[in-house]
């Protein structure tokens, strides 16, 4: 009864998660989280055993192991020296050996580099391989309206919805590829929802991107981008951490390698005990392909300020 009283408010929810990243209400699914959803598409995908995925060296070890798990074969996309994807050797790839679909993480959990979703996208327009975007890190954070053919992500990081959410968002030839492992008597993408829902959790994530509407996604992006800017200006060659991003990164994330000898698991535990400051010690193992030791992760949301990082500067 709580859920259809809620009904309206949802399917809102729903056309406006789906508009972010450039689809319609039908098209979207509320589930659980991020890798709920990308495991959601490929339990519903049924792909052959053995079919190639391209996606970045430095992908998501999560998102490996559910490949693994589905039967498939993860294949590394070209990148340059910062791990973003370059797109000559991308067409190349599509143009000579066409996987199944491109995944990419459009902003990866260990370092804050964007990737050219766009331009990825129109290259597998061209070549006819779907492309499927990992957006947990990106949706609120970077314009996610990239065009790709499914996208995937989560309520708890930018957008700052509630945990327990996520979204899967799948254009209509590639749902009409899915099939349900339960049948449903709901059409569509709603057919992967489950009947025992966090309702409270999805209406939390609704009025969430409400207040993400109204403060403006283009002035939210623009905010994010400067506090990246600033971060990175204050934060590299500060007792020795260096910073992995570009200056001009146009992203919030801010990725510091420590210098020879410091652990950053307890530096992290420091900064909250001492400082109160929130980071994120990130080990190799979130991304073996690429990683090749810890790092510290920065993600200050639009509230944080000057004095913030300066703080932050100076405790480290």
């Amino acid at each position: 009864m709580a859920e259809a009283a809620a009904e309206g408010l949802l399917q809102q929810g729903r056309s406006v998660l789906a508009g972010l990243v450039g689809m319609a209400a039908a098209d979207l699914a509320f589930v659980e989280s991020a890798q709920a959803a990308f495991a959601t598409l490929l339990t519903g995908w049924r792909l052959p055993a053995g079919a190639r995925v391209a996606c970045l060296p430095g992908e998501y070890a999560p998102n490996i192991a559910q490949l693994g798990a589905h039967g498939l074969r993860p294949e590394p996309l070209p990148v340059n020296d910062l791990g973003r994807a370059d797109l000559d050797g991308v067409a190349r790839l599509l143009e000579t050996e066409p996987p199944r679909f491109v995944h990419l993480l459009h902003v990866p959990s260990h370092r804050g580099v964007l990737q050219p979703a766009a331009e990825v996208a129109a290259l597998c327009r061209a070549a006819g391989v779907p492309l499927v975007l990992d957006a947990a890190q990106s949706l609120g954070h970077v314009d996610t309206d990239v065009g790709a053919d499914v996208v995937y992500g989560t309520s708890r990081k930018w957008l700052t919805g509630p945990r327990g959410v996520g979204l899967l968002v799948a254009r209509p030839a590639i749902a009409a590829e899915l099939v349900p492992v339960v049948p449903a008597d709901r059409a569509g993408m709603r057919a992967f929802e489950s009947s025992e829902a966090h309702v409270a959790g999805r209406i939390g994530l609704t009025v969430s991107v409400g207040e993400h509407l109204a403060a403006g996604p283009d002035r939210v992006r623009e905010r994010l981008a400067a506090i990246g800017r600033t971060a990175r200006g204050l934060l590299d060659g500060v007792s020795g951490w260096t910073v992995v991003e570009p200056h001009d990164e146009p992203t919030a994330t801010t990725t510091l390698r420590p210098p020879d000898g410091v652990d950053v698991a307890a530096t992290r535990a420091r900064l909250l005990a001492e400082h109160g400051i929130v980071l994120t010690a990130i080990g190799p193992e979130r991304a073996p392909g690429e990683m090749t030791g810890p790092v510290l992760r920065v993600s200050p949301h639009v509230d944080a300020t000057l004095e913030d990082l300066e703080a932050l500067a100076a405790a480290l």
